[in-house]
């Protein structure tokens, strides 16, 4: 056997019958570039200077309204250094506040950038932190409580690439934009006039905004032409709502290398590799064949989301290596990861999942209303979270409800009971998140076991924690598959139990907490989040 045989192979979970003809036959029409992030390092003071800005970027032949950093749309790759200091300027040049939050570091709360961390319309917000983490693809976002979602399909996020020397002496590929390759993949939905359709109300609140366009680095099916031999895959699935698996057009295999917080023990063997929203798999593709092949997403299975395209495999990057050859290569062992400890006696807390149950009623039957049953997938009206829901019909006037977001009250005739506030509508542990009172203290440098329960719950929640990196223990009521028993930040909840072990080495107060919340941005900027203190017992 040949040594890459040795390799661990973990299951396949795509198969080639469901790729169709078009899609192993790569498209030879002519395509755009695949765009790529510039990679933006520190000045000789430590200091990156970011501009949050508006801009107009070509989607479909019209010049449409979108915000970047830097730039027209999402930002640069920032690169940092494990150990190294480094000091971030942001100026919001835009109309409306924002946060920059560091997505995936282990920093103080004071600089995570979650919902506290307000940067004002023409205000500049400066934070100083140092990276103590091992390699890693992470990345920035906006957190600004009941705009996140808004404010991520509007195009504000970017990639943060930690460096150290374990990495280095790894024989990866290094080239960026070249063999070393990001892929940020997002869809995205346009209204008549072209610009992007982005709505919070009751349909989008309960299943979150979803797009009809794919894009990868904001660009629609673009091109790669990288040299043959070992292709460095970084992605990331920049998605509001969207759950995506990615594969091969032609079911050649990859090796996951990487997760959220960093480098696995041993590169993973694999054909199809489930990307949850906010999450990063770094994976290596040989093209040493020199053939022609497509990145796709395969078809969503997630409710309410089995739309067109989305029903089929739909292209993401097409690879086109060139005769050049590659100078990188693919490690038999990666890096070592420290054993789990011993989980008797520790703290549990239980963090549950819900839905308002007018909110869950209603919102399904919106997204019924407007795309048919077919939009519901492989979910079904009656296995949803209804909590002896109200009539289905009782709220129908809420379902219309268009533009940017914004609080919406029923009446206590046209409810039938207490006004309905759309922002209060996802909880954890039956609380909505209020920013003025944390949930709860974790002590700091001590491990705790958190299980976070969608029980009751048919739908999927990404779920994500600041302020550190995790190790799963269970997901969704099994162990953890082998390409996700690494450092991870975000972990799958899909109407079953799933636990995490975590422990967070930075203080965070009151005035500026750590955040737990459902990655769906919708469900996160409708309540299901809660902040959490860490400091001394």
């Amino acid at each position: 056997m040949r040594r890459r045989e040795f390799i661990k192979y973990s299951a396949a979970l795509g198969a080639l019958s469901v790729i169709p003809t078009w899609a192993r036959m790569p498209v030879l029409s002519e395509r755009p570039a695949l765009p790529v992030p510039d990679l933006l390092q520190a000045d000789i003071h430590g200091k990156i200077r970011l501009r949050i800005q508006a801009g107009k970027t070509l989607f479909n032949g019209k010049q449409v309204t979108t915000w970047g950093y830097n730039g027209n749309l999402l930002g640069p790759a920032l690169a940092l250094n494990k150990g190294t200091e480094v000091t971030v300027e942001m100026h919001n040049a835009l109309s409306q506040p924002t946060t920059v939050h560091w997505h995936g570091l282990a920093i103080p709360g004071s600089v995570d950038g979650g919902p506290q961390g307000i940067i004002a319309p023409g205000e500049t917000r400066t934070v100083t932190f140092t990276p103590d983490q091992a390699a890693s693809t992470c990345w920035f976002h906006p957190h600004y409580h009941k705009h996140t979602g808004q404010q991520v399909a509007m195009g504000l996020a970017g990639l943060v690439l930690i460096d150290d020397a374990a990495q280095g002496a790894l024989r990866l590929p290094k080239q960026w934009g070249i063999d070393d390759v990001p892929l940020i993949i997002q869809d995205k939905r346009f209204t008549t006039a072209g610009e992007i359709d982005y709505q919070l109300d009751m349909m989008t609140a309960a299943v979150g905004w979803f797009g009809d366009t794919l894009l990868c680095n904001g660009a629609e099916y673009p091109q790669h032409a990288p040299p043959r031999g070992w292709l460095r895959l970084r992605l990331l699935n920049g998605c509001n709502a969207r759950s995506l698996t990615i594969a091969a057009s032609d079911n050649r295999p990859f090796y996951v290398i990487a997760s959220d917080g960093g480098l696995l023990p041993e590169p993973v063997k694999t054909t199809s590799l489930p990307l949850l929203m906010g999450e990063r798999f770094e994976i290596m593709v040989d093209t040493s064949d020199g053939t022609p092949f497509d990145l796709v997403t395969l078809p969503v299975t997630q409710m309410g989301m089995t739309l067109p395209p989305f029903d089929k495999p739909c292209p993401v990057v097409g690879i086109r290596p060139l005769r050049i050859p590659a100078s990188g290569d693919l490690p038999d062992t990666l890096v070592a990861l420290p054993a789990l400890p011993a989980l008797e006696g520790l703290t549990q807390r239980v963090l549950t999942l819900s839905m308002d149950p007018r909110l869950d009623s209603q919102g399904m039957q919106a997204l019924k209303d407007k795309y048919g049953q077919q939009a519901i997938g492989r979910g079904n009206m009656a296995g949803m979270n209804m909590h002896h829901a109200s009539d289905m019909n009782s709220m129908q006037g809420m379902s219309g409800m268009q533009g940017m977001p914004q609080t919406h009250h029923m009446s206590n005739s046209a409810m039938g009971q207490e006004a309905f506030d759309l922002y209060t509508a996802n909880r954890i542990n039956g609380k909505a998140f209020d920013m003025h009172h944390p949930a709860f203290h974790v002590p700091q440098g001590r491990y705790e076991r958190w299980v976070i329960s969608g029980e009751g719950d048919m739908m999927l929640h990404p779920f994500h924690i600041h302020g550190m990196q995790f190790r799963i223990l269970t997901e969704n009521g099994q162990p953890p598959a082998e390409h996700r028993r690494g450092w991870k930040d975000t972990v799958r909840v899909e109407g079953r139990r799933s636990e995490v072990l975590v422990r967070f080495d930075y203080v965070a107060s009151a005035e500026h907490a750590y955040m737990a919340h459902c990655h769906l941005l919708e469900h996160e900027d409708t309540g299901m989040m809660l902040g959490f203190t860490v400091g001394e017992v």
